[in-house]
């Protein structure tokens, strides 16, 4: 823990603690933050800008002057009076008993309140346009300058090469040094996030035969199904519904949510996906933010869950996936370009993203831009779903690279930022007693009924852990343990960078004083169980085949027409749905829900009958408990093996595996009663969730949500909490710039 406790990057002046004295929601004070000419030979360098795969064992010279260098970001600061008051605003903003509860800003609002004064952000536009950078312009929220160049003007602005790398065979470009910048833009400059092409990691898992293939396109279905592999049994919408309880109605009908992406949709796989689940036509719109990217081999994949997931969740809203290329030549990501655009443009009340990169690799500067990126989204009353991860405690090892974590414990530093809902993963705790759970199957193929169920109602859950550590710390120390020698998991741990004091929402466990993750889970197995997710992709068709159909069936690879995944990649996305169906029962959006989920899981665990809520106990369906708000999950863990010797490793002496580890010497992360790093506050149960966060709203006679959406009848908190259609984000966009 003191290696995390070391990592922590951000500068304090970024986010103060949120719990401050209240003030007035009006005009913030602009104090000039550029105070003196523009002097050369002055520089100040902007520390935790380069990215740690930037090494000279990968260097491979500097790239030409001329190669281009598009969509830089720069980050603005604002003063600390304006933090201060805009800590204090987006307290009173989930406070309900504050005069500015609900009161969301648009994002106009948001830069002139607490953007730098117009003459600071002037400033720093001339000096980048003098250096000879092109297109540039400053986003509506006053916290981004986007500008395009060259290798040649970036070595010329900020003092440091770009050069090309290779890195495990794979080509990249970063600057090798921190950048620098006149003295006298340093009090407006935060950082400058990127200067390279290492993109985030989708978290998405395929599902190959008993994952030792997991490419191949070879699936199996998610709803009872018996083929040549035997009987699997999952999760179609409608067994979703069933499971979490959603109430009969509730659709999201009149909201939206948008969706990430960095891929383009064939958009007939949407519409196969929904037909042959008996969901109502209802196409995704597309927006593209720069260049169509067109289908982008992996994040396709992704795209594809991620539109489809949270629209089955959700199939009355409207899912508004914003796509941004990744050009080789680009230093942003286009994750970040596709959620900046969202932000900015406030496209939707609730929005969804499933990809990550850990805190450390993030650096100073990609931790300042996520946190500002979300504190905005929260600040306009946008609810953030994020993806922890899919390699359980080792944040820093990808899953999808090393078989066993070298780098120690660790988080997504997508995830971890106070302003968002973190969402974790977990299994169905059914092995070998699948029919108490799931309708028999009978046949080949089986029920293919697209509106039928299988599943009968709750399932038990546990940390989704594919690894040999989901047995304890002496689970990968075996020779049978290389049958699961992965470090595939749902993610969750302290964050390096955040603290408790900067996410006052969550409770002092454990006795450390960082932000912990995961928020909440939702079912994110990729069929180690025999359960996972169904998803349509067209070029994973049965060869000589299209569409995606629940029937067609051969007796070789890839077996199926549709692709079966998992991972934390769903479970975002499927969260995401659920809080559409929250702002439609309740009329309004709800910003961070972490205030109000954290909430509404004391008053649960304060309860004499909160032991009712293990999930563990749920051992009949269709037994859900109504004052069960999260089933608490209390058994298994998210721990991974690890090399002996490497940080956090039980095993402290090389060679071999050990298991990582917390202090106590037990498993990192254990599940237990309460909130725990292994899947949060547990899963929630809708049923239980919106009639009670409709009871915490307060009794106004005023809108709390002012034009977003109808306001509360005079002295009424119900009149708003009942299922129904309402406008989610239409004239909040309206002011916002397209």
């Amino acid at each position: 823990m003191k290696k995390l406790q070391g990592l922590c990057v951000v500068a304090a002046a970024m986010i103060c603690a949120l719990g401050s004295a209240s003030a007035a929601r009006g005009q913030a004070a602009k104090p000039r933050l550029v105070t003196q000419a523009v002097d050369e030979s002055n520089r100040v360098t902007m520390r935790g800008s380069v990215h740690p795969l930037a090494r000279a064992e990968f260097d491979q010279g500097a790239i030409a002057d001329t190669q281009p260098v598009n969509r830089i970001y720069l980050l603005l600061n604002r003063s600390a009076v304006q933090q201060s008051a805009l800590d204090k605003l987006m307290r009173e903003q989930v406070d309900a008993g504050s005069a500015n509860f609900h009161k969301w800003l648009t994002p106009v609002e948001y830069g002139a309140q607490f953007g730098p004064a117009d003459e600071d952000v002037a400033a720093v536009e001339s000096w980048l346009a003098a250096q000879g950078f092109t297109g540039v312009k400053t986003n509506a929220g006053k916290t981004i300058v986007e500008f395009n160049g060259t290798a040649g003007t970036v070595k010329r602005a900020f003092a440091t090469e770009i050069h090309k790398l290779n890195v495990r065979g794979e080509a990249h470009f970063a600057n090798m040094s921190e950048p620098k910048i006149p003295a006298a833009l340093a009090n407006v400059v935060m950082g400058i996030p990127s200067l390279h092409n290492f993109r985030k990691e989708s978290h998405v898992r395929r599902f190959g035969k008993f994952r030792r293939d997991l490419l191949t396109g070879e699936t199996r279905p998610l709803f009872t199904f018996t083929d040549v592999n035997g009987t699997f049994f999952g999760m179609g919408p409608a067994d979703f519904a069933k499971i979490y309880n959603i109430p009969a109605g509730a659709d999201g009908t009149g909201q939206s949510i948008a969706i990430v992406g960095r891929s383009n949709i064939n958009i007939q796989d949407v519409r196969d996906f929904r037909s042959m689940f008996g969901l109502p036509a209802n196409d995704p719109v597309i927006i593209l933010n720069g260049a169509d990217p067109g289908l982008v081999s992996g994040d396709e994949g992704e795209a594809d869950l991620d539109v489809e997931w949270s629209g089955a969740v959700a199939p009355g809203a409207t899912i508004k996936f914003v796509v941004s290329e990744s050009e080789l030549t680009d230093a942003v990501d286009g994750v970040d370009a596709s959620a900046h655009y969202i932000v900015d443009n406030n496209v939707a009340a609730v929005m969804s993203e499933s990809f990550g990169s850990c805190e450390a690799a993030m650096g100073t500067a990609g931790n300042q831009l996520q946190s500002a990126l979300w504190q905005q989204a929260a600040a306009e009353g946008i609810t953030v779903s994020v993806s922890s991860g899919d390699n359980g405690s080792a944040g820093c090892d990808s899953p999808n690279g090393v078989s066993s974590a070298t780098q120690g414990i660790a988080v997504s530093g997508t995830a971890s930022t106070p302003f968002n809902v973190a969402v974790g993963g977990t299994d169905f705790d059914d092995a070998n007693n699948q029919t108490t759970f799931w309708n028999t199957c009978t046949g080949t193929p089986c029920n293919t009924t697209p509106t039928s169920a299988s599943a009968k109602g709750y399932i038990p859950e546990i940390p989704w852990n594919d690894s040999c550590a989901a047995t304890g710390l002496t689970g990968c120390n075996t020779a049978t343990a290389s049958t699961n020698l992965n470090i595939v998991a749902g993610s969750g741990g302290p964050s390096a960078v955040y603290t408790k004091a900067m996410a006052p929402f969550q409770p002092a466990t454990f006795g450390d004083a960082q932000r912990d993750l995961p928020d909440v889970s939702f079912f994110a197995a990729d069929g180690l169980n025999k359960s996972f997710y169904i998803v349509c992709e067209s070029d994973q068709d049965i060869p000589g085949d299209t569409g995606c159909s629940l029937t067609k069936f051969v007796t070789t690879s890839p077996f199926h027409d549709f692709q079966a995944v998992g991972g934390t990649s769903a479970s975002a996305p499927a969260f995401a749905g659920v809080m559409a169906l929250v702002n439609q029962k309740t009329g309004q959006r709800q910003g961070n829900a972490n205030f109000v989920l954290y909430s509404l899981a004391k008053t649960e665990q304060a309860l004499a009958t909160f032991p009712s809520c293990n999930s563990s106990g749920f051992t009949a369906p269709g037994t859900q408990l109504s004052f069960c708000v999260f089933m608490d999950i209390t058994k298994g863990n998210n721990a991974v093996p690890c090399v002996g010797a490497s940080p956090n490793c039980s095993k402290t002496t090389t060679g071999g595996n050990g298991v990582l580890q917390a202090s106590g010497s037990v498993p990192a992360f254990n599940a237990g009663t309460g909130y725990d790093l292994a899947t949060g506050l547990g899963t929630p149960d809708l049923a239980a969730l919106a009639p009670r966060l409709c009871a915490a709203l307060p009794v106004t006679t005023t809108p709390v949500q002012e034009t977003a959406s109808p306001a509360l009848a005079p002295g009424s908190a119900s009149a708003a909490c009942s299922v129904q259609s309402v406008p989610s984000n239409t004239d909040l966009a309206r002011k916002s710039p397209t």
